[in-house]
């Protein structure tokens, strides 16, 4: 029988894990459950409405300081009270041709890890 932590996301067969494919270790179950923070729009989960960074909400707002600023605090907020173990180091973000780039720096204090997460959101 396979062992690991978590369903891997996107769903998909794994001849190894059996009918889904696992995360095995902390830290890529812990990217994981990152990055499902930042693509569910609040109110999304119904059970709990306020869970959600909601990056692709982004995409119809006119870039500009602001809108930034919102992001970022909601990424620092979200992340603060539903993964307190991830230390945001940095985040970039820029627009390129209809393609939001965001990349985010962290550290898991209690892993003494290290990583990064990058998304591309598209506006098409």
């Amino acid at each position: 029988m396979a062992t690991g932590i978590s369903l891997k996301i996107p769903l998909r067969y794994d001849a190894q894990d059996g009918p889904y494919q696992l995360t095995k270790t902390l830290p890529e179950t812990i990217k994981q459950n990152f990055k499902n923070l930042m693509l569910t729009v609040p109110g999304e989960r119904i059970m709990n409405p306020e869970f959600g960074v909601g990056i692709h909400q982004l995409l119809f707002e006119n870039e500009n300081t602001s809108m930034l600023e919102n992001f970022r605090e909601r990424l620092y907020e979200q992340t603060e009270r539903y993964l307190p173990f991830v230390k945001i180091i940095n985040v970039e973000t820029n627009f390129v041709d209809h393609t939001l780039n965001v990349a985010i720096n962290y550290y898991i204090s209690s892993l003494g890890v290290s990583d990064s997460l990058a998304l591309q959101v598209d506006r098409k």
